[in-house]
């Protein structure tokens, strides 16, 4: 949040002027050996005062705190804002582009204050996280009537080992798993596998199935990330000792 500054107004200036009616003042030294007049200018000092009220030479001298004062809503309120959005929209499946709109801005002031700056390195990670938000219609299944759609959706990531794995609930309970590749301290690149048919049933993913994933808030209860097709996923975390099969 940007606030304009203001300018410090001049508080108190000093001049040096002249004076236009005096003559220098004369001073003879009567016992020098030599006839010598030394001449020494009077100058007077002129202080100008400014009339900026007292109010506004204390927002002036304050100036400098907005970026402080007013940081705007810690990790938890912006948390609790993000999430009071988010449980009227069905995990998003109900979201308008306003919605839309108004949970990516709320996530970004979540993301600037992060916690974690290299999610990648954190134990934080790794566990079994519950998806509450998208706008991946794919994930959604909008395209689908809502009784044939996933009625949950999670997601593991174990950091030590580099897997990732994406599972559906009811009424399909199917499931795929992917290795990750680090592009940094908090991206990496994801290579599906193996898909799971009603979690019994092994298919071996196609070389296409990849993708990218960027972690931008992490803490012990909430995560936020990107996908490199744009979408935004928020999930909360549930079982932290979960781990991905090998």
């Amino acid at each position: 949040m940007a606030l304009s500054s203001r300018s410090l107004p001049s508080i108190l200036s000093f001049t040096q002027q002249p004076t236009t009616n005096s003559a220098p003042k004369l001073l003879h030294c009567h016992n020098a050996p030599l006839n010598i007049t030394y001449r020494f200018p009077i100058k007077h000092i002129t202080h100008k005062v400014s009339n900026t009220p007292a109010s506004e030479k204390w927002r002036a001298k304050v100036s400098f705190f907005p970026a402080f004062l007013n940081k705007g809503k810690d990790a938890k309120a912006l948390k609790e804002e993000l999430l009071e959005a988010i449980a009227p929209l069905d995990r998003g499946a109900a979201a308008t582009p306003e919605d839309q709109q108004r949970i990516d801005q709320i996530a970004r002031k979540l993301e600037a204050v992060n916690p974690i700056k290299e999610p990648l390195k954190s134990d934080l990670l790794n566990g079994k996280w519950e998806l509450i938000y998208t706008t991946s219609s794919s994930i959604l299944q909008t395209q689908r009537p809502k009784f044939l759609r996933s009625s949950t959706n999670y997601q593991a990531i174990n950091s030590d080992t580099l897997r990732a794995q994406n599972m559906e609930s009811w009424p399909f309970f199917n499931q795929v798993t992917a290795d990750l590749t680090p592009l940094n301290a908090r991206k990496v690149a994801v290579k599906f596998d193996f898909f799971k048919i009603a979690s019994l049933i092994p298919i071996k993913a196609p070389e296409r199935a990849r993708g990218e994933l960027e972690i931008t808030y992490l803490d012990e209860e909430l995560r936020v990330s990107r996908g490199d097709k744009g979408n935004l996923f928020i999930l909360k975390m549930i079982d932290p000792s979960y781990r991905v099969p090998v």
